[in-house]
């Protein structure tokens, strides 16, 4: 399996691993700082270097059951199996996804209640879907975005039983994809205190620390992707 760093910290940019195989297609390591694609934010990029040389990761995705597959540049050096090597991770671009992701998940307390149908995060820009036939204006959800940005809430995560799920099936706001199930552990992304969180979801994504480090975020547009589908697109503000 591949240990996942960024799990425990999302803002390491570097580590020491090992390589456990290597191929054109993709070199597994035993532990990583990159996210690994899944819940709709991208993969990351960076380098990974060794003694004799390094290569450019390109992608970062899951591979068979807990491996994470580093995905190199087209023809780019291999490291040697068994080879140490260090990972940098493109941390501009992983912090983007970080802010972009948080505010995905403020966007769910903005429209409280409403199932999410779908969504994706990169670097420049993220879109979440509702089940929301009659949006309200962009430039009100914009502006209620935007004051919970300002709140600086904390941002944190806690692992805990799945059977919370059970006794609260509405922490889920996502219809199309459900958090893995069968390792008995589930964790948790909370915004705000204990006793009453902005909001509270399952979720193995990064996140910021506070919702101040997201800075001023727009709501470019609200389009029409079905009978009762709504996609919230927004970016951060230039």
């Amino acid at each position: 399996m591949t240990e996942r760093l960024y799990m425990a910290d999302p803002r390491l940019t570097t580590c020491i691993a090992r390589v456990l195989a290597a191929a054109p297609e993709e070199i597994v390591l035993d532990r990583t700082v990159f996210y690994a694609r899944s819940g709709g934010q991208a993969g990351d990029t960076g380098t990974l270097a060794w003694d004799a040389g390094s290569t450019p990761i390109a992608d970062t995705l899951k591979g068979d059951g807990e491996t994470i597959r580093h995905i190199p540049a087209p023809g780019a050096a291999l490291p040697p199996v068994g080879a140490e090597v260090t990972l940098t991770l493109d941390w501009a671009r992983r912090f983007a996804m970080m802010r972009l992701h948080t505010t995905m998940h403020l966007l769910c307390a903005v429209l409280p209640g409403i199932a999410v149908t779908g969504g994706s995060v990169g670097p420049d820009k993220a879109r979440l879907d509702f089940d929301l036939p009659n949006p309200p204006p962009k430039e009100e959800v914009e502006a209620k975005l935007n004051a919970l940005i300002a709140a600086d809430y904390p941002v944190s995560f806690e692992w805990v039983d799945e059977s919370v799920l059970d006794s609260n099936p509405g922490m889920v706001r996502t219809l199309s994809v459900q958090p893995p199930r069968g390792t008995g552990r589930l964790r948790l992304v909370r915004i705000g205190g204990a006793e009453a969180p902005v909001d509270l979801q399952p979720c193995g994504g990064t996140h910021v620390s506070r919702t101040g480090e997201i800075g001023p975020m727009a709501v470019l547009k609200i389009e029409n992707k079905g009978k009762q589908n709504r996609r919230l697109i927004i970016a951060p503000v230039s």
